[in-house]
């Protein structure tokens, strides 16, 4: 039973609280006290919190009182996750959530507290609409986890779908539609600022929706003609070539890797596909000739080395590359070596700017991969496999890609690059800063032939 006692002006009352000291097997107690209280109401307190004892309700103004500052420093030690998403909760619990939350007892967060900060959150001019909703989500696995640890009774986050205010419609990213005389577009600008690897990879990722940094991993020996003889497993090994090498040859990529930096090492590091979507594309004959092409023409362990050689990885590529390319850039003029300012060692004509691509993501264009295989109408289990996406429920436990939905993807890409070349004027091809391996211009005039020779 709980027990009253004055100290000065105040009322407090103590009660058991179930619990023993884990050092010394003494009992512990828990106490509270107000100014305002008579010996009743503090008594019916006292009351009210064993009876949360008994019921498993109960959580102590000891265990309450850890601050957020210090709950958010192991928190994330308890996390399975990527390495990087690990960084982005980190940078979202130093930048936002411990500034506001920081001194306050874990115990002490309140609902409508909750509610206010969240329509802070979300007006501040640096977040934005996505930004924001990863933040909060962050919160709330937070308040989940305190809830397990008993250091709350609840999250004082609502659960379920309940809404509060007015509607307010999410905003969608505005895009066109990806035309492939834009992707021509891109890929001639990559070629003049970046060479013949720029100009094969924007047809790359166009034509099979790889996400940058799997192209970035990208390895030879996944790559056509290399894969699949040169795959490092023997089981799969022996399977593709029977699938992709038989009586009607598939030319295809492995994507068994993505490229990225693990915290602040310099050197990037091979990690598997996001959600572990190794996978194999088929690809459109045309592109299966550049990649060879391609690969005789260096030595890089990387499909798509950077200018200077080197991982993509390495450099900000969407500032050092695809701005450049999408767009636009002016004419550079050369400047001697140590000649100090102004000029380039890298002379190169005006890069005209794609409009369509203008301020726009690189992203895209693995939106508008699928765009095109919905257009020619693939089953939807062949296409999500092949943007690495998990089809859930009955539909995905019994859908399978057979090598003939395949087959299809690669005729139609085939067929989609034919009815193009065909209108390609004669004149298309754009100055390249190195020596290309063949003659493009060459290559493009037997595609032309063989498109028009063709019914596609």
């Amino acid at each position: 039973m709980p027990w009253i006692e004055w100290r000065g002006n105040s009322c407090r009352v103590r009660w058991e609280t179930g619990k023993l000291h884990p050092d010394t097997g003494k009992k512990l107690f828990d106490s509270k006290s107000s100014v305002k209280w008579t010996e009743e109401e503090a008594y019916n307190y006292g009351l009210d919190r064993e009876s949360d004892i008994r019921n498993d309700r109960y959580i102590s103004r000891r265990d309450g009182s850890v601050f957020m500052k210090e709950y958010c420093r192991t928190w994330p030690d308890t996390l399975d996750v990527g390495h990087l998403r690990e960084k982005a909760i980190r940078s979202m619990i130093r930048l936002y959530i411990v500034p506001r939350w920081g001194d306050t007892a874990v115990g002490d967060i309140k609902a409508s507290a909750y509610r206010a900060w969240k329509k802070q959150l979300k007006a501040l001019p640096n977040v934005g609409e996505k930004y924001g909703e990863e933040i909060l989500t962050v919160f709330s696995m937070l308040m989940d986890d305190a809830v397990d640890d008993e250091l709350r009774k609840s999250s004082p986050i609502p659960k379920g779908k309940r809404r509060r205010g007015k509607y307010k419609k999410k905003p969608r990213e505005k895009k066109l539609e990806m035309r492939i005389d834009d992707i021509h577009r891109l890929a001639c600008n990559a070629l003049v600022f970046w060479g013949f690897p720029g100009y094969v990879f924007i047809w790359t990722m166009a034509c099979t929706g790889m996400r940058p940094a799997e192209l970035y991993g990208l390895r030879r020996e996944f790559t056509h003609p290399l894969w699949p003889a040169s795959d490092p497993d023997k089981e799969r090994r022996l399977e593709s070539l029977e699938r992709y090498f038989g009586e009607k040859p598939m030319p295809a990529i492995r994507v068994e890797y993505q490229l990225q930096r693990e915290g602040g090492l310099s050197t990037p590091k091979l990690f598997p596909p996001k959600y572990e979507s190794v996978r194999t594309l088929v690809i459109p004959p045309f592109l299966a000739e550049l990649l060879e092409r391609l690969l005789d023409s260096h030595d890089s362990e990387w499909v798509f080395p950077s200018i200077k050689g080197s991982s993509l990885a390495t450099a900000n590529f969407t500032y050092h590359y695809w701005r450049k390319i999408a767009d636009g850039k002016a004419a550079s003029t050369p400047r001697p070596k140590g000649s100090g300012p102004g000029g380039t060692r890298r002379p190169l004509p005006a890069i005209p700017a794609v409009s369509a691509y203008k301020g726009k993501r690189l992203y895209l264009l693995r939106h508008g991969h699928k765009e095109w295989i919905d257009e020619d109408g693939h089953s939807r289990i062949a296409t999500e496999t092949r943007m690495g996406h998990e089809v859930v429920g009955v539909e995905g436990l019994y859908a399978n890609v057979t090598p003939t939905m395949e087959r299809r993807i690669m005729e139609t890409l085939q067929a989609r690059w034919q009815r193009f070349v065909v209108t390609l004027d004669p004149g298309w091809a754009p100055p390249s800063p190195t020596s290309l391996p063949f003659d493009l211009a060459e290559w493009m005039k037997h595609q032309v032939r063989d498109a028009e020779s063709t019914k596609y």
